[in-house]
């Protein structure tokens, strides 16, 4: 009777994590919940190493200070550098003009006349498309608009709360109720899944970022072409790498927008790399994760196309999360 009750309590407990963890993605939290798990998972990982300067809790206060000041700082210069980075356009108008203008001649030169019917003919006409486009689409772009403040405000509300959890440590040796005793090895499950897939994040985050390296200062120069701040572009590729499939498309989106304002025969090519990389990514992300969290490239693969499909973008990201935190579960049970 006792071991039925323990069961029953067991997944219970599951049912409830798995359910919490599904709720996060219809109410649009995937961005709290991971940068709040990744703040409360930084603070446990280096609280030892700033244990042995300082002692006590106080190590675990100072992990928090730095991370949360690295945070501001990092907020801070890029949100200088994009205003910054629109000022310097709207400083020099003139020169933006001459490179739309400059890639407009390019694509009536190379495009069939068949195409040439859908572009503008020079930049007045652009001008008019564009304003005509925004009157049309005022609501899309207002919703766009909200939808990225409601996401960069819950990644802050989920760091913040990530800190404070990080913050109550339970005594070693403290008794617990039944159920929150099985809540909390739902979380440590959990939290072990997490740190795999982010792992495998990073080492995704350098394979990107060595091909890019390569695409930019290898195969691109044999062609003659060198593109502006390339080492920028190497950068900002790894950073945004971090981020799950979405990142990718960031980074190499930014290099397409760099290599349109070359010419239009240098954005098609970079807008090919986008591509393939963007297909690539799928099966890189399941071999990866797979190999961390012990699982066959088809089931993370088969998982990311599922969660696709039914969450979208949000789906791709949480996909190898969820997967690793659910076979762990079935491993602990020996159902697997």
């Amino acid at each position: 009777m006792q071991i039925m009750r323990s069961n029953q309590i067991r997944w219970l407990s599951v049912l409830i994590v798995m359910g919490g963890l599904l709720l996060i993605l219809p109410l649009h939290l995937l961005a709290c919940f991971i940068a709040g798990f990744l703040v409360f998972e930084l603070i446990n990982a280096l609280t030892p190493y700033f244990q042995k300067i300082i002692s006590g809790e106080r190590a675990r206060w100072a992990v928090v200070a730095v991370i949360g000041t690295l945070v501001v700082s990092f907020l801070t210069l890029a949100i200088a550098g994009i205003a910054d980075f629109l000022m310097e356009d709207m400083k020099n108008p003139v020169a933006f003009n001459a490179m739309v203008s400059r890639l407009l001649s390019d694509a009536q030169s190379r495009l069939s006349p068949v195409l040439l019917h859908y572009l503008p003919a020079n930049i007045e006409e652009l001008q008019r498309s564009f304003l005509q486009w925004l009157r049309e689409h005022i609501v899309m772009i207002q919703a766009f608009g909200k939808n990225a403040a409601h996401v960069f405000l819950t990644m802050i509300i989920g760091m913040i709360l990530g800190a404070i959890i990080s913050l109550q440590q339970p005594n070693q040796g403290e008794h617990h109720a039944p159920l929150k005793k099985e809540l909390l090895q739902r979380m440590r499950l959990l939290g072990e899944a997490f740190r795999n897939v982010v792992f495998a994040q990073f080492q995704i985050s350098l394979i990107n970022t060595v091909l890019s390296g390569v695409f930019l200062f290898g195969i691109l120069p044999l062609f003659g072409i060198h593109l502006p701040l390339a080492k920028t572009l190497v950068v900002v590729t790894f950073v945004c790498g971090l981020l799950p499939v979405i990142g990718n498309l960031i980074s190499n989106t930014l290099i397409f927008i760099v290599g349109l304002s070359l010419s239009l025969w240098v954005g098609a090519l970079v807008l090919a790399y986008l591509i393939i990389i963007h297909k690539v990514e799928y099966f890189l992300n399941a071999r990866i994760v797979g190999s961390r969290i012990k699982a066959k490239s088809w089931e993370v693969l088969l998982a990311m196309l599922v969660f696709e499909a039914a969450f979208g973008i949000p789906g791709v990201v949480a996909a190898p999360i969820y997967y690793a935190y659910m076979k762990s579960e079935l491993k602990e049970a020996g159902l697997v």
